[in-house]
C-alpha cells in the first residue's frame, strides 16, 4: 500500500534531499515559462551557493526565451545535450507530466533520487518526491517552501525569479490569494523589483509585433458556442519571439462574449500547439486533457497532428463531450 503523503511533508523530504546533494540538475518544462524556470533558477541559485553542483536546462526550444534571461544571474543554464546522463538528484519543475520534460525526460529513470515541484491539477504524480499542490498559484510559491525548509536565504537573485514566476502565473496577481500577495511583499523586500520586472515579462514587445498582432485578430472567430479562437501560421510563429506568440491568447481573453479562448499556433507543417483560457465556467484543463494535454481549469493547452480544421474539430468535441 502506498503512503499518503501530505504537501507539508513532501515539502520537508525535498528539503532534505536536496540540501545533502552535491550534483542536482533541474528541469523546467519545454517552451519554459517563468514559473518553470524561475522555481528551477531559484532553487539553483541557493544550491550552487551551498556549494552543489549545479545545472538548470530545458529540452526545446534551442534557447531560453528572452524575456527570461535575466534571471539567470549564476549562468546556471545548459543546453540538453550538456546536461549530465546520470545526475545525483534530477528535480523536474512546473511539469504537469514527465512528457513535458520532452527528451530530458529520460533522466527521470537514471538519476539517483527524483523530485518533483508542480501545481496543476491533471498532474498523475511521478518522482520519488512529489511536491504537487494543485491549490498552490504557482509551482515558485512551493519552491519558496523547500527553500525556507531548507534555510537558505532568499537573496535578491533568488527573489526575481520566484516573483517572475508569481506574477506571471497569476496574471499579474488577478487569481492570487491572500498568501501569494504576502510571498510578493516578501519577495520585494528581499530585492525584487515589481516595476522592472513585470515590464520585461508582461508588458514589452517590439513595434514589429503589432504587424502580426493584428493579423492574429483579424483571423479571429466567435463561434455561437462561445469558442473564441484564432490561428497563427507557421511563418509568424517563425518571425516572433516566444513572448510574442503567447501573448495572442491574454489579448483573446478579454472579449466579453467569449466562454473559452483557443490560441492555435502551428509548430510544424502539420503539428499545432493550443493554448486554452476560460471565462470560469469551462473547465479547460478537463478539455485538455481529453486532447492529450493538461493545465489548470483556467489555462491549459495541447498539442495536436493534423490540419488547422482537424484540431478544430477536435477541439469543438471536447469542449461538446
Amino acid at each position: 500500500m502506498s503512503r499518503v503523503v501530505t504537501v507539508d511533508q513532501a515539502v520537508a523530504e525535498a528539503a532534505a534531499v536536496l540540501g545533502g546533494a552535491r550534483d542536482v540538475t533541474l528541469l523546467a518544462h519545454i517552451d519554459p515559462d517563468a514559473d518553470a524556470l524561475g522555481s528551477a533558477l531559484a532553487l539553483g541559485i541557493a544550491l550552487r551557493r551551498r556549494g552543489a553542483r549545479v545545472q538548470v536546462a530545458f529540452s526545446s526550444p534551442d534557447r531560453v526565451p528572452e524575456s527570461l534571461e535575466p534571471l539567470d544571474a549564476l549562468g546556471l543554464l545548459v543546453p540538453p545535450a550538456r546536461v549530465i546522463a546520470a545526475p545525483e538528484v534530477l528535480v523536474s519543475c512546473d511539469a504537469a507530466e514527465p512528457r513535458r520534460l520532452g527528451s530530458l525526460g529520460r533522466l527521470l529513470d537514471t538519476a539517483g533520487r527524483t523530485v518533483m515541484l508542480d501545481h496543476h491539477a491533471t498532474n498523475p504524480g511521478f518522482g520519488d518526491v512529489q511536491v504537487l499542490d494543485p491549490g498552490a498559484e504557482a509551482t515558485v510559491v512551493l519552491a519558496h517552501r523547500v527553500l525556507v525548509e531548507m534555510g537558505a536565504p532568499i537573496d535578491a537573485d533568488m527573489a526575481r525569479c520566484l516573483y517572475a514566476g508569481l506574477v506571471t502565473d497569476t496574471r499579474g496577481f488577478r487569481t492570487a490569494g491572500p498568501a501569494a500577495y504576502r510571498l510578493a511583499a516578501d519577495l520585494v523586500e528581499a530585492g525584487a523589483d515589481p516595476a522592472a520586472l513585470t515590464r520585461t515579462l508582461m508588458d514589452s514587445h517590439p513595434f514589429a509585433w503589432f504587424e502580426g498582432l493584428g493579423g492574429a485578430l483579424e483571423r479571429a472567430v466567435l463561434e455561437p458556442s462561445g469558442l473564441l479562437h484564432t490561428t497563427i501560421p507557421l511563418a509568424d510563429v517563425r518571425r516572433y519571439r516566444s513572448e510574442e506568440i503567447d501573448s495572442v491568447v491574454e489579448v483573446l481573453r478579454t472579449a466579453v462574449e467569449a466562454e473559452v479562448v483557443a490560441s492555435v499556433m502551428q509548430i510544424e507543417e502539420r503539428r499545432w500547439r493550443v493554448s486554452l483560457r476560460s471565462a470560469g465556467t469551462v473547465d479547460v484543463a478537463a478539455v485538455a486533457t481529453a486532447l492529450g494535454g493538461g493545465g489548470h481549469a483556467m489555462a491549459a493547452g495541447f498539442t495536436r497532428e493534423g490540419t488547422e480544421q482537424d484540431v478544430l474539430a477536435a477541439l469543438r468535441a471536447a469542449l461538446a463531450g
